[in-house]
């Protein structure tokens, strides 16, 4: 058995069969209706084949394939009802788990990465993985000194893997768009695809986890493994116990889900404003629920334990003023103000004639959760908000093609939107105003002194 499918010819025949399967499916279901079978059924019977051939594919592969599909398992909240059902058992399985590797690959990777006395680093070594995601896999430990660490362990041939599966996903990115209205998925595949270096650099990697548990040290809401050494493709970071997200998902009471939720907004602002860093992969299979050994315990104690941060936007100054400013004047109703620092910072570009009006009226649905003081993010909201974007017929459609959105925002812009759809999955009701007022530079209204030092 291999370890991860490497061979080009292997991994893009399996990738290509996707459109195929797409194309004979929808044929066989044309046949079936002239035989008289409902519409509605075949449809069902469609959408759940679909589903678990492309979620099967892109789990088997890991690499790229697995990468997309993860990014894509946040969004299943915008799909129609009728459709969501088959999506979201095989969208959701690919948040947390992956087929492993064999136990002599893990062994002759660490006696490589490691040196041939790499035992002798540990008191003890897991071999059954405890976590296996689409470049890496973790193992449990227990370091030289007694601690206990998780050791992820990067799969042999990853890089290769990586370029290959989204070069060819790209390729057929239009037949994923429908699993996802109202998103291209082309941008998104590129945006990866220009991260790969960073993403195989467990340097980096090691990096950016360091500065956050340094800045989260005693932190009362959130906490960040410390790192204890790092290598070629081989990290060791302190081992977090926790309740997954995805459990708090599928089965967490709303006073769960709301501190869930509650909890991850703050870390999505409070952490780059912190630490000069965004986490960019949140998807929920990065996240734990850290109970303080009482599951059952009083959520309002529960802390958001964060993994993963191959994926990072450097951002020294924090999130862009512009942003803020740019959803406080939205929110103020000045159109004007609005249209003007969207054209200076290049999502309006300069041969678009855009009536500012109607450019409000296309963000204000969109922020409506910075409206409130506490909002309830639900399916049904992200659904109509991916409804009326993906609407040709719809004013907000045809505006929307008109927008750019510049590359300096493409990874905030995606983490922000994984986000919301983390948050619509938990269902959660969260004081979001209150996050970016304090987080988000810009965004609070300005105080009479601060306009008196502006002017």
């Amino acid at each position: 058995m291999s370890d991860l499918p490497r061979k080009a010819v292997t991994r893009t025949a399996k990738l290509a069969a996707l459109p195929l399967g797409f194309a004979g499916r929808t044929a066989l279901g044309l046949g079936k209706r002239i035989g008289g079978r409902p519409a509605e059924l075949i449809a069902a019977e469609l959408q759940q084949r679909t589903a678990e051939q492309l979620f099967a594919t892109l789990g088997q592969l890991k690499g790229g394939a697995m990468k997309l599909g993860q990014a894509l398992s946040v969004f299943e909240s915008a799909l129609p009802e009728q459709i969501a059902g088959p999506y979201r058992a095989a969208l959701t399985k690919l948040q947390d788990a992956a087929p492993p590797m064999p136990t002599s690959t893990v062994h002759a990777a660490l006696e490589e990465r490691l040196g041939p006395e790499w035992r002798e680093l540990f008191e003890e070594f897991d071999d059954k993985p405890s976590a296996a995601a689409s470049i890496g896999q973790v193992h449990r430990a227990v370091w030289h000194d007694g601690r206990e660490v998780a050791v992820k362990v990067q799969y042999p041939g990853a890089g290769e893997a990586l370029l290959s599966d989204l070069t060819q996903l790209g390729r057929f990115a239009k037949l994923l768009g429908p699993l996802v209205p109202g998103m291209d998925i082309k941008p998104l595949i590129k945006e990866m695809r220009d991260r790969v270096s960073e993403e195989l650099d467990y340097g980096l990697e090691a990096d950016a986890q360091a500065a956050h548990a340094r800045e989260f040290t005693g932190d009362l809401d959130v906490m960040v493994p410390g790192v204890v050494h790092h290598g070629d493709q081989v990290l060791v970071t302190e081992w977090m116990d926790g309740v997954p997200l995805s459990e708090v998902i599928a089965g967490g009471t709303q006073e769960q889900r709301d501190r869930a939720g509650q909890l991850l907004a703050r870390f999505l602002f409070s952490g780059v404003a912190r630490t000069g860093l965004l986490h960019a992969d949140p998807h929920p299979g990065n996240f734990r629920l850290l109970t303080s050994g009482a599951p059952d315990g009083p959520p309002e104690k529960w802390r958001l334990g964060v993994l993963d941060f191959g994926t990072v936007d450097r951002l020294p100054q924090g999130l862009p003023v512009e942003i803020g400013t740019a959803l406080r004047l939205t929110l103020d109703g000045d159109a004007a103000a609005v249209h003007e620092l969207l054209c200076d910072e290049g999502f309006v570009r300069p041969d678009r004639d855009l009536d500012p009006e109607a450019v409000l009226d296309y963000l204000l649905p969109i922020i409506e959760p910075a409206r409130a003081e506490e909002f309830t993010f639900t399916r049904d909201w992200l659904r109509s908000q991916a409804t009326r974007i993906a609407d040709p017929r719809s004013p907000a459609y045809q505006l929307a093609r008109q927008l750019n959105l510049p590359p300096a925002y493409l990874l905030i812009h995606r983490v922000t939107m994984s986000t919301i759809g983390v948050l619509c999955q938990l269902g959660a009701t969260v004081r979001l105003r209150e996050e970016m007022e304090t987080w988000v530079p810009g965004f609070a209204t300005p105080t009479a002194d601060q306009d008196t030092t502006t002017a």
